[in-house]
């Protein structure tokens, strides 16, 4: 199963959405820097601000492209305050 994610930088005030099959170890990626030139790597301070888990691949990848191309700090926002926002996302992509 996989999971898509959203963190957060209270440093950078930033979000960065992802998607993975291993939530756990991909955010322990995140957190030691698995991979130096990522844009995660530049901040420290990275938290798990939202996530949606047990979805097939191609649903996962759905939703994160979707979630990419509202480009809207407040969409992501709005995704932890009305969780009737995500049902209906996978809801739209199953």
């Amino acid at each position: 199963m996989a999971s898509v994610y959203i963190l957060y930088s209270p440093s950078a005030d930033m979000y960065y959405c992802g998607s993975t099959k291993d939530l756990d170890t991909r955010i322990n990626y995140h957190l030691v820097k698995e991979f130096p030139l990522s844009f995660t790597a530049r901040h420290e301070d990275w938290q798990i601000y939202f996530f949606i888990d047990d979805m097939n691949i191609k649903v996962e990848k759905k939703i994160e492209g979707h979630i990419k191309r509202m480009k809207s700090r407040k969409y992501i926002e709005n995704l932890k305050k009305y969780p009737e926002i995500t049902v209906r996302l996978i809801q739209k992509y199953q």
